[in-house]
């Protein structure tokens, strides 16, 4: 039948799908020259015409953006968080009650340059870093918890 006569696949005798609906169908590409990749590099006859040539500039301005946005959105914010850390962190007294980075709460025992005494229950006392104290928590939070 016609399916034979098209070419088309059978499977038992029958077509897998109806080959006149798609017989008339219009071609994807209406013409030859949209299936060209022209869009990636400029032709030799539109340069001849005098196309316009692209700035120099523009890439180095592009960067600057770039530059510029990857500052205000990631630098600039993680330094105003490390600005406020370090001022926590300096302003930490005796008796300050704080949380590790590690999550243990306790109570400022002893203040030294880099490290500080933390009384984590009663007659335990731990040492660590003053860089490792994330935040310093309201006085009672510990007799809460």
């Amino acid at each position: 039948g016609l399916s034979r006569a098209l070419g088309v696949p059978t499977q038992g005798g029958r077509a897998w799908h109806n080959p006149m609906l798609f017989r008339h169908a219009p071609a994807p590409f209406p013409n030859k020259a949209s299936l060209s990749m022209d869009f990636l590099i400029s032709s030799a006859w539109a340069q001849a015409a005098g196309a316009p040539q692209a700035s120099p500039w523009s890439p180095l301005v592009m960067m600057l953006v770039f530059v510029a946005v990857f500052f205000f959105f990631v630098i600039r914010p993680q330094m105003k968080r490390a600005k406020d850390h370090r001022t926590m962190v300096s302003a930490i007294a005796k008796g300050d009650e704080v949380v590790t980075n590690g999550g243990m709460l306790g109570r400022v025992d002893e203040v030294g340059d880099a490290f500080l005494a933390i009384e984590v229950a009663e007659k335990v006392v731990i040492r660590v870093q003053k860089n490792a104290i994330a935040a310093v928590l309201p006085k009672g939070t510990l007799k809460s918890a």
